[in-house]
């Protein structure tokens, strides 16, 4: 390989029988779920199509998706017939004849594009719908490729069916002479499948192998970006949750109205977190939808004495009784009440004296006035925390040339099932400025973030 050639990137043409995920398996390494066009109707491709791989603005791989082969049968008994007397062409060359040839624009012109870009190219893939039966058909194929001179890497797709018949592709393979193979799921790729492919690949092309190895480097470090960012994302849907709150009149006809608006807030905002998610995966808003959550009738509980508010009111607590003062009276915690004298705590609050307690004065004396504050339910944050995980686990094992909506398997997950919950959490019930669903709030606060990455790192376990 020249100095030339070994600054530009590698070409690689995926080339196969009509109808077998060729433009799929495009999509999914290039994690593009626009490139080109997807159907089960035959010879949906009928051009030649690229997409470039880059790392740090550098071009490392070139992949060609190209037409399907339809009539290989008839082309290789062509190729066969077009050595003069005496000859006795190569691969190539014959190729290279074919090619010069009027059969290659007319008959032969969809094969003809596909022989051009595999010469064209370093090397190619040829995707196999594993499902199939292995046919004469396919071998020919084979035969054809393997004319162009050019290595060549059996993909077996759509392994994950099971209906699919690698048993016997291994065996044809070999018979080939094809024994290096990669399984390669488009619709739902092993975690690894990508790696499993350019390592492959890197033993065919030793030339090429520094640049693959930077390429697997580079799509594993954007593996970790990816399921970091989609932590903070459940994070901050979480923290946004837990630190929502409605305030109504205890005797108010508004109350169901309160209740209504604060499902409809939740629900909105898992589905933004659902389109975020899709987006950082390189999804479809229609892939998934948030569906409606079993919300409770609001939460009528009274977080504002959970022991993280009354820390920040200066009360300890402990032994069941909040111990404190404020201008010299007494609070005590009993079944979530106030036993110090309301004109008492009106005064303090009105003088400044708990110091502390300044941002929460409105909502205390909104207490003492007969109002009550909707939250979100434990048993709510638990659901979203759940579907969420069960979300990105969905995203991370499926491919771009997937169809279908997203489907969400059971929720088996213990540890937010029935374990407690994260502290940053319980902390967020307390500071309802954290909240984006809430007036007035105050999102770039230091402690706020410092609990999302806490909770980001429980997210991922």
């Amino acid at each position: 390989m020249t100095e030339k050639d070994a600054n530009r990137p590698l070409k690689l043409a995926v080339v196969g029988h009509t109808n077998v995920g060729k433009t799929s398996l495009l999509r999914t390494l290039t994690r593009d779920v626009g490139f080109g066009e997807v159907s089960h109707r035959p010879s949906t491709t009928r051009h030649v199509e690229g997409a470039r791989l880059s790392v740090d603005g550098e071009a490392l791989l070139e992949l060609y998706d190209t037409p399907g082969l339809e009539d290989a049968i008839a082309l290789l008994d062509y190729l066969e017939r077009l050595d003069r007397p005496g000859e006795r062409l190569d691969g190539p060359a014959r190729l290279a004849r074919f090619l010069e040839g009027s059969e290659a624009r007319q008959r032969f012109e969809q094969e003809a594009k596909v022989m051009r870009q595999l010469l064209a190219s370093d090397a190619g893939l040829y995707v196999i719908d594993a499902r199939e039966p292995v046919l004469a058909k396919y071998r020919d194929e084979l035969a054809v490729i393997a004319s162009c001179g050019k290595p060549l890497l059996p993909v077996l797709n759509f392994v994950s069916s099971a209906q699919h018949r690698e048993p016997d592709w291994r065996e044809a393979l070999a018979r080939l002479g094809l024994h290096a193979l990669v399984r390669f799921d488009s619709v739902a790729p092993p975690e690894d499948g990508e790696r499993r492919l350019y390592e492959s690949l890197a033993l065919l092309l030793e030339t090429s192998r520094e640049r693959l190895e930077r390429l697997i480097a580079d799509q594993q470090a954007q593996r970790q970006v990816r399921r970091t960012s989609a932590a903070r994302l459940i994070a901050e849907l979480l923290i946004d949750c837990a630190a929502c709150r409605r305030s109504v009149a205890t005797e108010s006809d508004q109350v169901q109205k309160a209740i209504e608006e604060l499902r409809k807030a939740v629900r909105q905002r898992e589905q933004r977190c659902v389109e975020a998610l899709l987006t950082l995966y390189g999804f479809r808003r229609e892939d998934a939808s948030a569906n409606d959550l079993p919300l409770m009738d609001g939460r009528w509980g009274d977080d504002l004495f959970n022991p993280e508010t009354l820390k920040l009111l200066g009360v300890r607590v402990g032994g069941g009784i909040a111990a404190g003062a404020a201008a010299g009276a007494g609070v005590d915690l009993l079944v979530g009440g106030i036993t110090m004298g309301a004109a008492a705590l009106v005064g303090a609050i009105a003088g400044g004296a708990l110091q502390t307690a300044r941002s929460y004065g409105g909502r205390l004396l909104g207490k003492l006035k007969g109002q009550r504050e909707l939250t979100v339910d434990d048993a709510v944050l638990r659901l979203l925390a759940l579907r969420q995980r069960q979300l990105l686990l969905a995203l991370e094992a499926r491919g771009h040339a997937a169809m279908d909506s997203i489907k969400l398997d059971a929720l088996q997950d213990k540890t937010w099932r029935e374990g407690k919950l994260p502290e940053a959490l319980k902390k967020a019930r307390a500071h309802p400025q954290w909240s984006s669903l809430n007036p007035h709030s105050k999102l770039n606060q230091t402690e706020r973030q410092e609990q999302l990455e806490t909770l980001s790192e429980t997210v991922l376990v």
